[in-house]
Protein backbone atom coordinates (compact mmCIF):
# COMPACT_ATOMS: atom_id res chain seq x y z
CA UNK A 1 0.00 0.00 0.00
CA UNK A 2 1.25 3.67 -1.05
CA UNK A 3 1.49 5.84 1.37
CA UNK A 4 -0.89 9.03 1.00
CA UNK A 5 2.55 11.51 2.78
CA UNK A 6 4.78 10.25 0.46
CA UNK A 7 2.99 10.61 -2.57
CA UNK A 8 2.53 14.37 -1.27
CA UNK A 9 5.93 14.62 -1.51
CA UNK A 10 6.75 13.75 -4.41
CA UNK A 11 3.81 15.96 -5.76
CA UNK A 12 5.35 18.71 -4.02
CA UNK A 13 9.03 17.83 -5.64
CA UNK A 14 6.65 18.20 -8.98
CA UNK A 15 5.38 21.70 -8.07
CA UNK A 16 8.60 23.42 -6.29
CA UNK A 17 11.89 21.80 -8.40
CA UNK A 18 13.67 21.42 -4.97
CA UNK A 19 14.21 19.18 -2.13
CA UNK A 20 14.49 22.28 -0.64
CA UNK A 21 11.98 24.26 -1.18
CA UNK A 22 9.92 20.91 -0.87
CA UNK A 23 11.15 21.19 2.62
CA UNK A 24 10.42 25.27 3.55
CA UNK A 25 7.17 24.32 2.14
CA UNK A 26 5.99 21.25 4.50
CA UNK A 27 8.13 22.13 7.51
CA UNK A 28 10.78 19.16 6.57
CA UNK A 29 14.38 18.45 6.87
CA UNK A 30 15.96 18.17 3.31
CA UNK A 31 17.27 14.81 4.41
CA UNK A 32 13.88 13.67 5.94
CA UNK A 33 11.96 14.41 2.26
CA UNK A 34 15.05 12.54 0.35
CA UNK A 35 14.83 9.35 2.35
CA UNK A 36 10.51 9.51 2.53
CA UNK A 37 11.20 10.01 -1.38
CA UNK A 38 13.83 7.00 -1.35
CA UNK A 39 11.06 4.59 0.95
CA UNK A 40 8.64 5.74 -2.12
CA UNK A 41 10.85 4.44 -4.67
CA UNK A 42 11.39 1.17 -2.82
CA UNK A 43 7.50 0.64 -2.28
CA UNK A 44 6.48 1.65 -5.43
CA UNK A 45 9.99 -0.70 -7.31
CA UNK A 46 10.66 1.59 -10.01
CA UNK A 47 13.17 5.22 -10.25
CA UNK A 48 11.50 8.22 -9.72
CA UNK A 49 13.87 10.78 -9.75
CA UNK A 50 17.42 11.81 -11.57
CA UNK A 51 19.42 14.55 -10.67
CA UNK A 52 19.91 17.02 -13.07
CA UNK A 53 22.66 19.80 -11.85
CA UNK A 54 21.21 20.78 -8.32
CA UNK A 55 17.43 19.76 -9.32
CA UNK A 56 15.92 16.45 -9.96
CA UNK A 57 13.70 15.55 -12.74
CA UNK A 58 10.63 12.89 -12.30
CA UNK A 59 10.82 9.94 -14.15
CA UNK A 60 7.74 9.27 -16.37
CA UNK A 61 6.57 6.56 -13.34
CA UNK A 62 6.63 9.42 -11.13
CA UNK A 63 4.39 11.69 -13.47
CA UNK A 64 1.82 9.44 -13.50
CA UNK A 65 2.17 8.94 -9.44
CA UNK A 66 2.10 12.86 -9.03
CA UNK A 67 -1.28 13.02 -11.58
CA UNK A 68 -3.16 10.44 -9.32
CA UNK A 69 -2.00 11.71 -6.08
CA UNK A 70 -3.50 14.90 -7.19
CA UNK A 71 -6.88 13.38 -7.86
CA UNK A 72 -6.56 11.29 -4.35
CA UNK A 73 -6.39 14.98 -2.78
CA UNK A 74 -9.12 16.01 -4.25
CA UNK A 75 -11.15 13.25 -3.41
CA UNK A 76 -9.86 13.74 0.15
CA UNK A 77 -10.88 17.14 -0.50
CA UNK A 78 -14.79 16.42 -1.00
CA UNK A 79 -14.70 13.76 1.33
CA UNK A 80 -14.02 16.56 4.46
CA UNK A 81 -16.20 18.59 2.74
CA UNK A 82 -19.63 15.86 2.92
CA UNK A 83 -18.36 15.39 6.48
CA UNK A 84 -18.55 19.04 7.31
CA UNK A 85 -21.60 19.89 5.88
CA UNK A 86 -23.03 17.00 8.14
CA UNK A 87 -21.92 19.10 11.13
CA UNK A 88 -24.43 22.06 12.94
CA UNK A 89 -21.88 24.66 13.17
CA UNK A 90 -19.11 25.79 10.82
CA UNK A 91 -16.03 25.27 12.47
CA UNK A 92 -11.83 24.75 11.38
CA UNK A 93 -9.48 26.83 9.91
CA UNK A 94 -9.23 29.01 6.47
CA UNK A 95 -6.29 29.99 5.09
CA UNK A 96 -6.99 33.23 2.62
CA UNK A 97 -4.33 34.89 0.32
CA UNK A 98 -5.18 38.38 -0.41
CA UNK A 99 -3.78 41.45 -2.16
CA UNK A 100 -3.17 44.63 -0.22
CA UNK A 101 -6.00 47.01 -1.25
CA UNK A 102 -8.48 44.14 -0.69
CA UNK A 103 -6.58 43.00 2.74
CA UNK A 104 -6.91 47.16 3.88
CA UNK A 105 -10.78 47.73 2.24
CA UNK A 106 -12.41 44.58 2.23
CA UNK A 107 -10.99 42.05 5.17
CA UNK A 108 -11.44 44.08 8.29
CA UNK A 109 -15.30 43.61 7.78
CA UNK A 110 -15.40 40.56 6.55
CA UNK A 111 -13.18 39.05 9.36
CA UNK A 112 -15.22 41.02 11.74
CA UNK A 113 -18.54 39.70 10.47
CA UNK A 114 -16.94 35.63 10.38
CA UNK A 115 -16.10 36.00 14.20
CA UNK A 116 -19.73 37.10 15.17
CA UNK A 117 -20.98 34.37 13.03
CA UNK A 118 -18.88 31.72 13.40
CA UNK A 119 -17.17 32.19 16.32
CA UNK A 120 -15.03 28.14 16.11
CA UNK A 121 -13.70 29.24 13.10
CA UNK A 122 -10.15 30.21 12.68
CA UNK A 123 -9.18 32.52 9.92
CA UNK A 124 -5.37 32.76 8.98
CA UNK A 125 -4.68 35.40 6.24
CA UNK A 126 -1.56 36.47 4.35
CA UNK A 127 -1.21 39.64 2.20
CA UNK A 128 0.35 38.21 -1.70
CA UNK A 129 0.17 39.56 -5.04
CA UNK A 130 -2.57 37.60 -7.25
CA UNK A 131 -0.18 35.66 -9.54
CA UNK A 132 1.72 34.16 -6.59
CA UNK A 133 -1.86 33.54 -4.46
CA UNK A 134 -3.48 31.62 -7.26
CA UNK A 135 -0.33 29.30 -7.83
CA UNK A 136 0.27 28.78 -4.54
CA UNK A 137 -3.55 27.51 -3.92
CA UNK A 138 -3.46 25.27 -6.56
CA UNK A 139 -0.68 23.73 -4.60
CA UNK A 140 -2.40 23.86 -1.26
CA UNK A 141 -1.06 26.65 0.76
CA UNK A 142 -3.88 28.30 0.49
CA UNK A 143 -7.43 27.49 0.88
CA UNK A 144 -9.16 30.94 -0.33
CA UNK A 145 -7.46 33.96 -3.12
CA UNK A 146 -8.81 37.45 -3.11
CA UNK A 147 -7.65 38.45 -6.37
CA UNK A 148 -7.41 40.78 -8.81
CA UNK A 149 -7.29 41.39 -12.87
CA UNK A 150 -6.99 44.48 -14.60
CA UNK A 151 -9.02 45.29 -18.16
CA UNK A 152 -7.43 42.69 -20.78
CA UNK A 153 -5.05 41.66 -18.47
CA UNK A 154 -6.18 38.53 -16.85
CA UNK A 155 -4.70 36.94 -13.99
CA UNK A 156 -3.39 32.76 -14.32
CA UNK A 157 -5.82 30.02 -14.67
CA UNK A 158 -5.21 26.46 -12.85
CA UNK A 159 -6.06 23.64 -13.15
CA UNK A 160 -8.65 22.48 -10.25
CA UNK A 161 -8.95 26.12 -8.91
CA UNK A 162 -12.77 27.93 -9.56
CA UNK A 163 -13.11 31.48 -10.48
CA UNK A 164 -16.41 33.55 -8.59
CA UNK A 165 -16.21 37.90 -8.94
CA UNK A 166 -16.47 39.55 -6.08
CA UNK A 167 -16.84 43.02 -7.19
CA UNK A 168 -15.07 45.31 -10.08
CA UNK A 169 -14.31 48.95 -8.84
CA UNK A 170 -13.38 51.96 -11.46
CA UNK A 171 -10.17 52.96 -12.54
CA UNK A 172 -9.82 56.53 -12.34
CA UNK A 173 -6.78 58.73 -12.93
CA UNK A 174 -5.76 60.77 -9.08
CA UNK A 175 -4.71 64.05 -9.39
CA UNK A 176 -3.35 66.18 -6.30
CA UNK A 177 -5.93 68.36 -4.60
CA UNK A 178 -7.12 71.72 -6.82
CA UNK A 179 -5.45 74.35 -5.66
CA UNK A 180 -2.58 72.23 -3.87
CA UNK A 181 0.25 72.48 -6.95
CA UNK A 182 -0.35 74.75 -9.61
CA UNK A 183 1.19 72.17 -11.97
CA UNK A 184 -1.72 69.85 -11.41
CA UNK A 185 -4.66 72.08 -11.80
CA UNK A 186 -5.44 72.11 -15.27
CA UNK A 187 -6.07 68.23 -15.56
CA UNK A 188 -9.24 67.57 -16.83
CA UNK A 189 -8.41 64.49 -18.75
CA UNK A 190 -5.58 61.91 -19.04
CA UNK A 191 -4.06 63.12 -21.97
CA UNK A 192 -3.44 66.31 -19.61
CA UNK A 193 -1.38 64.31 -17.82
CA UNK A 194 1.65 63.96 -19.95
CA UNK A 195 4.18 65.98 -18.54
CA UNK A 196 3.63 65.52 -15.26
CA UNK A 197 5.47 63.19 -12.77
CA UNK A 198 3.91 59.84 -12.16
CA UNK A 199 3.66 57.43 -9.49
CA UNK A 200 3.25 53.51 -10.55
CA UNK A 201 3.75 49.80 -8.94
CA UNK A 202 7.05 48.30 -10.35
CA UNK A 203 7.57 46.57 -13.90
CA UNK A 204 6.17 42.75 -13.92
CA UNK A 205 3.04 43.95 -12.29
CA UNK A 206 -0.45 43.57 -14.24
CA UNK A 207 -1.54 47.37 -12.90
CA UNK A 208 2.14 48.45 -14.62
CA UNK A 209 1.30 47.28 -17.65
CA UNK A 210 -2.04 47.86 -17.98
CA UNK A 211 -1.40 51.65 -16.85
CA UNK A 212 1.23 52.13 -19.41
CA UNK A 213 -0.96 50.53 -21.97
CA UNK A 214 -3.88 53.61 -21.11
CA UNK A 215 -1.13 56.48 -21.25
CA UNK A 216 0.03 54.80 -24.29
CA UNK A 217 -3.26 54.95 -26.22
CA UNK A 218 -3.68 58.72 -25.01
CA UNK A 219 -0.48 59.60 -26.68
CA UNK A 220 2.41 59.89 -24.16
CA UNK A 221 4.97 58.26 -22.42
CA UNK A 222 3.93 58.83 -18.75
CA UNK A 223 7.14 59.84 -16.98
CA UNK A 224 7.54 57.58 -13.90
CA UNK A 225 9.72 58.89 -11.04
CA UNK A 226 8.18 56.60 -8.31
CA UNK A 227 7.69 52.82 -8.26
CA UNK A 228 6.27 51.00 -5.31
CA UNK A 229 3.62 48.67 -4.87
CA UNK A 230 2.21 49.79 -1.78
CA UNK A 231 -0.47 51.62 -3.35
CA UNK A 232 -1.41 53.52 0.20
CA UNK A 233 2.12 55.33 -1.01
CA UNK A 234 0.79 56.10 -4.36
CA UNK A 235 -2.45 57.76 -2.32
CA UNK A 236 0.25 59.62 -0.57
CA UNK A 237 2.04 61.04 -3.14
CA UNK A 238 -0.74 62.26 -4.90
CA UNK A 239 -2.41 63.76 -2.11
CA UNK A 240 0.91 65.59 -1.05
CA UNK A 241 1.26 66.89 -4.61
CA UNK A 242 4.04 64.85 -5.60
CA UNK A 243 2.72 62.63 -8.41
CA UNK A 244 -0.63 61.62 -10.41
CA UNK A 245 -1.50 58.12 -10.37
CA UNK A 246 -3.84 55.96 -12.08
CA UNK A 247 -5.79 53.93 -9.22
CA UNK A 248 -8.65 51.63 -8.37
CA UNK A 249 -11.78 53.03 -6.67
CA UNK A 250 -11.13 50.50 -3.82
CA UNK A 251 -8.16 52.40 -2.19
CA UNK A 252 -10.54 54.84 -1.04
CA UNK A 253 -13.05 52.79 0.87
CA UNK A 254 -12.88 53.61 4.46
CA UNK A 255 -11.44 57.43 4.41
CA UNK A 256 -12.26 60.67 2.63
CA UNK A 257 -10.24 61.19 -0.70
CA UNK A 258 -8.02 64.85 -0.95
CA UNK A 259 -7.15 63.95 -4.57
CA UNK A 260 -9.52 64.99 -7.36
CA UNK A 261 -10.66 61.93 -9.51
CA UNK A 262 -10.91 62.04 -13.11
CA UNK A 263 -12.77 59.53 -15.62
CA UNK A 264 -10.89 57.85 -18.04
CA UNK A 265 -12.48 56.62 -21.95
CA UNK A 266 -14.05 53.92 -21.69
CA UNK A 267 -14.58 53.93 -18.11
CA UNK A 268 -12.28 51.02 -17.09
CA UNK A 269 -13.09 48.51 -14.10
CA UNK A 270 -10.72 46.30 -12.09
CA UNK A 271 -12.42 42.81 -11.30
CA UNK A 272 -11.59 41.52 -8.08
CA UNK A 273 -12.83 37.64 -7.69
CA UNK A 274 -12.01 34.85 -5.61
CA UNK A 275 -10.43 31.65 -6.34
CA UNK A 276 -10.72 28.05 -4.15
CA UNK A 277 -10.19 24.41 -5.57
CA UNK A 278 -13.22 23.29 -7.36
CA UNK A 279 -12.69 20.38 -4.75
CA UNK A 280 -13.14 21.90 -1.70
CA UNK A 281 -15.88 24.27 -2.91
CA UNK A 282 -18.49 23.13 -1.20
CA UNK A 283 -17.28 23.08 2.23
CA UNK A 284 -19.18 24.80 4.68
CA UNK A 285 -16.13 26.87 5.87
CA UNK A 286 -15.34 28.09 1.82
CA UNK A 287 -19.52 28.60 1.56
CA UNK A 288 -19.58 30.70 4.51
CA UNK A 289 -15.93 32.67 3.71
CA UNK A 290 -17.18 33.69 -0.01
CA UNK A 291 -21.54 34.86 1.72
CA UNK A 292 -19.31 37.08 4.29
CA UNK A 293 -17.03 38.56 1.40
CA UNK A 294 -19.63 39.18 -0.75
CA UNK A 295 -21.46 40.72 1.62
CA UNK A 296 -18.83 43.27 2.51
CA UNK A 297 -17.76 43.72 -0.97
CA UNK A 298 -21.46 44.97 -1.66
CA UNK A 299 -21.62 47.28 1.35
CA UNK A 300 -18.63 48.67 0.47
CA UNK A 301 -19.12 49.28 -3.05
CA UNK A 302 -22.63 48.74 -4.07
CA UNK A 303 -23.32 48.33 -7.72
Amino acid sequence: MLEIRRLRLLRELSIRGTLAEVADALAYSPSSVSQQLALLEKEVGAELLRKSGRRVILTPEALVLVEHTSELLDALERTESALAASQSEVRGTVRLAVFQTAALALMPVALRTLRERHPHLRVEMVQHEPETALHETWARDFDVVVAEQYPHHAAPHYAGLDREPLTSDAIRLAVPPEGAVEEFDDVRRLADAAALPWVMEPHGAASRHWAEQACRSAGFEPDVRYETADLQAHVALVESGNAVALLPDLVWVGRTASARLVDLPGAPHRTVFTSIRSSGAAHPVMLAVRAVLEEAARSLLPS
